[in-house]
């Protein structure tokens, strides 16, 4: 945008942006207004329209741009404009009142802590903003104070850690003016909340955020009148219905103390704060009641994150100084924790997950049996309790859907009871289980979901178990007809769960299979038998190859089952991790004819030239998804130059996915499918399919350089690794290569091309690295190595976690072959080629890896490109610390000005911690100490 807009054209856009019905005016002005933002000139457009104040929607979008600008190109303005923006600002604030929408109050408010924490020239901005407003805006001025800290903790805004903790110091020296302004607010609006809630709830929030950052310290606030009045809150007596807290009042001031108790593992030398804290939280038991009397669920979930805050905190002491004669006195929390467990609502039982999680990881750890007995109780009860949440409605028909908040919920369920199951023991789990399905009178609903804990335990019950587990089984087997169509879904899962102990109980085999292939053509519970039945193929394959007729033909009709695709590829690993164990010559039929199962209907609609549907059996996907499974399951152990009984139904499969590629080639998403079916394919029979890789390399490179779908190139990689090995194949592949370079180079150039095409940096550097660690010497020669190199060190700042590991990893094979495999005749050669490359970029890359940290890439993608620099330090130690020292000189020094910046002496403790180092930990927490300097 080369000019700025008149005022009176903004606000028609917005305007047209949010009342016009017109939906492509609609997207034409906001495509219009996403150009403004970005411009330099919405910085002027933004105040106008601040000043104007000619209707909500126009001051909103001026708040959210002044905001957004200042956020994310305050770098646009030159300092001798940083006051008067300022003043601005704080103008516009100070001109907010009861009736401006609080959305523009958080706007400008937000806009105001950035600018703030931007402007080192503004100093004791806490001080200035209470001196100003204070008096007459105590709401913007409660909003700014709030965010300040919470933007400060974000890094949502680059700062660098030496301007953050600049800042902290400052709202330091400043919290004891923050907490006598928020004592004199409390005390001002408290008296009469009713008129003031909003007020009342910024008072709360506005001292969590400060707490919650280390800016106020907890020395004596034990007596705060913020944290008693948040404690009044949650102890408030109802009296008759009219008298309620506001919902959000009474949160703030559960999160104000959670964010005390949170703090209180840090620093765990406060007792006054612990006791006052412990002491009021536990005697908010009757509240807790009270809400639940009063169903009121968002005060029970309070009161419940409350107990379980404390529970966490308190967790490790509890543990620690526990013993069968005495344990700790904040036990007792626990019970409050599964009072709340215990709630109506499973919503309420679910916020406490995390702290069984975290129990059961510390009892496992100390692996102390008589430790763990001590809290054998607790889970006990929570297991019980849980069970009684996993209860579906009495009057409930049929299964319950996928996506179905209860059905995630049971899933989580699941997994808890998995994690802590050993505290009671599984076999005791499931025993009582199977007691509470014989209690008499017991409803459906109960019994499923006994059953469905019993499967969540099933496969830690020793498979020498012979009192229960036999009951259950006969019990499944014997189901009655008329059995809630939930209770045989459950039950026929449970069966696939107890697949270790009917392996070591093959007498119970051929029934249970009898039974759950009788169970695969009724709807809903077919679902379920494919399950089992996958799993037990899967665990039980030493004893199913003489099944493999009947299960072939049982799946000739499994499309005719009410069951999904998933539960019929499930199905086929099942089948093809049973073929696997097959004798060799048994397994080429059985195999062809499971295949061709798949590859018959692809035939069929090439051949008919149907247009394919998405998700149905027109679509080549479904069934090359199918094939994938097949092949990527049939695990045959052959001795070396033993013929592999699996390829002859390969090379009759690959004329029909030769055909594929032809017939679907200008379609990524079959051309994906096609590929990992090849993939599995040439896994399948490592390199005894020699015969069709001329027809394999041909037609992926000719439809690439047509289309430039990655997956080929991610074909060409697992070629690489089948048949580099292989002298005769290494020149073929390296043309292969060859070809694949120009169409790659051509995509990867456009502008932002690396960025819009990440999956082809993914599987083109896999490609190459692959080649480095199969066939090193005869790729590093190649002739295009150089071009192969330029575009790794571009893509080292691509900030995508697959394909900069792919980049990371070319690159630490491109130096570990210059020092490993010593005793390889070509080494000397692959170390000359090596030292060559890197005396020409050796620095270019070094500096493109700090830059890349630096500002472009996630702390967790710091690990893999500290990787590449311990392999350089073990190469070239002394090389690399010269290319390190001056990499780190052209990142940013504070004394050149600005606030994103390190100084030179932080800078030389990174060099020499890096430079010091052989681990890659190490380096890995140097070059995040770099990164937060600049962010």
């Amino acid at each position: 945008m080369d000019q700025k807009p008149s005022t009176d054209l903004v606000i028609s856009a917005v305007s047209a942006l949010y009342n016009n019905p017109n939906r492509t005016e609609k997207e034409r002005a906001s495509q219009w207004l996403l150009e403004l933002q970005k411009s330099v000139h919405a910085w002027t457009v933004a105040d106008e329209l601040l000043h104007l104040k000619r209707d909500l929607e126009s001051c909103y979008f001026a708040a959210q741009t002044m905001r957004t600008k200042i956020h994310q190109s305050f770098h646009e303005l030159p300092p001798e404009v940083h006051n008067s923006l300022r003043d601005s600002l704080l103008e516009h604030i100070s001109q907010i009142n009861e009736g401006t929408s609080t959305v523009i109050v958080t706007q400008l408010s937000l806009a105001l802590a950035d600018l703030a924490l931007q402007m080192p020239s503004w100093q004791r901005v806490t001080l200035d903003l209470i001196n100003r407003f204070s008096q007459n805006n105590v709401w913007p001025l409660l909003e700014v104070l709030t965010v300040l800290p919470e933007e400060l903790e974000s890094r949502s805004v680059r700062l660098g850690e030496n301007r953050r903790v600049e800042v902290l110091e400052d709202m330091k020296f400043c919290a004891p003016t923050v907490t006598e302004f928020l004592k004199h607010c409390s005390i001002t609006y408290g008296n009469n909340w009713q008129d003031h809630v909003q007020i009342n709830v910024k008072i709360l929030r506005c001292f969590t955020s400060w707490v919650s950052v280390g800016a106020i310290s907890l020395n004596d606030l034990a007596d705060n009148i913020v944290i008693n009045r948040a404690f009044e809150i949650l102890n408030f007596k109802v009296e008759d219905d009219k008298q309620t807290i506001a919902g959000a009042f009474h949160e703030a001031a559960t999160d104000c103390i959670c964010t005390l108790v949170h703090c209180l593992e840090d620093n765990n030398n406060q007792l006054a704060l612990e006791n006052y804290l412990f002491n009021n939280i536990l005697n908010l038991e009757v509240p807790y009641h009270m809400s639940v009397a009063n169903e009121d669920q968002g005060k029970s979930m309070d009161y419940c994150r409350l107990f379980t805050e404390l529970a966490e905190s308190f967790l490790e002491k509890i543990i620690s100084n526990s013993t069968p004669k005495q344990m700790h006195y904040a036990v007792k929390i626990l019970d409050l924790v599964l009072i709340c467990v215990g709630h109506h609502d499973y919503e309420v039982a679910e916020i406490t997950f995390n702290l069984w999680y975290v129990l059961s990881e510390e009892l496992y750890q100390k692996n102390n049996k008589e430790l763990t007995e001590l809290f054998r109780p607790y889970v006990e009860r929570l297991i019980t309790a849980l069970c009684r949440h996993c209860q579906m409605e009495p009057d409930y028909e049929g299964l319950i859907e996928d996506g179905d908040e209860f059905k995630d919920f049971r899933s989580k369920v699941s997994d808890l009871i998995k994690d802590v199951v050993f505290i009671v023991g599984s076999s005791s789990c499931f025993r009582q289980m199977f007691i509470n399905l014989q209690a008499p009178g017991v409803t459906w609903d109960a019994s499923e979901a006994a059953l469905f804990v019993m499967q969540a335990v099933a496969k830690n019950v020793l498979p020498t178990e012979n009192e229960v587990v036999p009951k259950v089984v006969e019990a499944i087997l014997n189901v009655p007809e008329n059995t809630h169509i939930a209770v045989k879904y459950t039950s026929v899962l449970l069966l696939g769960e107890l697949c270790e102990w009917i392996e070591k109980h093959p007498n119970t085999l051929d029934p249970i299979l009898n039974f759950l292939v009788c169970c695969l053509p009724q709807a809903g519970v077919g679902a379920a038998a494919a399950v089992a039945l996958q799993n037990i193929c899967a665990c039980c394959n030493d004893h199913m190859p003489r099944h493999i007729p009947i299960l072939l033909q049982l799946l000739h009709q499994v499309d005719t089952f009410a069951i999904t695709n998933h539960a019929v590829i499930g199905l086929l690993r099942g089948v093809a991790s049973i073929i696997g164990r097959m004798p060799h010559s048994e397994m080429t039929g059985a195999l062809r004819e499971l295949c061709f199962m798949q590859l018959n209907p692809v035939c069929h609609l090439i051949d008919h030239d149907i247009v394919p549907v998405n998700g149905t059996k027109t679509d080549p996907v479904l069934w090359l998804d199918r094939l994938s499974a097949i092949l990527r399951h049939v695990n045959v152990n052959v001795a070396n130059g033993e013929f592999h009984p699996c390829k002859p139904v390969i090379l009759d499969a690959w004329p029909v996915l030769s055909r594929t590629f032809d017939k679907y080639q200008s379609d990524i998403r079959i051309m994906e499918r096609c590929c990992r079916a090849v993939r599995f394919m040439l896994r399948c029979v490592s390199q005894q399919v020699r015969e069709i890789l001329e027809s394999l390399v041909g037609q992926i490179i000719r439809i690439y350089s047509i289309y430039k779908h990655s997956c080929f190139l991610y074909v060409g990689s697992i070629l690489v690794d089948e048949y580099a090995t292989d002298m005769s194949c290494i020149q073929g592949l390296l043309d292969m290569l060859q070809a694949f370079l120009e169409p790659t180079f051509q995509l990867l150039q456009e502008e932002n091309g690396l960025r819009n095409h990440p999956d082809t940096v993914d599987d083109f550097f896999r490609l190459c690295a692959r080649f480095m660690q199969r066939a090193p010497l005869s790729f590093l020669q190649c002739s295009s190595i150089v071009h192969i190199l330029q575009c790794a060190l571009t893509a080292t700042s691509l900030d995508h976690k697959e394909a900069n590991t792919s980049v990371m990893k070319f690159l630490y094979d491109l130096i570990n072959q210059g020092q490993s495999g010593r005793s390889q005749p070509n080494y000397q050669e692959r170390k000359l080629v090596v030292r060559r490359i890197f005396d020409e970029y050796g620095q270019q890359l070094v500096t493109n890896l700090l830059h890349a940290c630096v500002f472009y890439l996630q702390s967790y993608m710091l690990s893999e490109v500290a990787d590449v620099f311990v392999q350089l330090l073990d190469f070239d130690r002394e090389a690399t610390g010269k290319w390190l020292a001056n990499g780190l000189d052209t990142l940013p020094k504070q004394s050149n000005g600005g606030i994103m910046a390190a100084t030179p002496q932080q800078l030389n403790d990174i060099h020499v911690t890096i430079t010091r180092s052989s681990m890659s930990k190490t380096v890995t927490h140097a070059l995040k100490d770099l990164t937060r300097l600049y962010r």
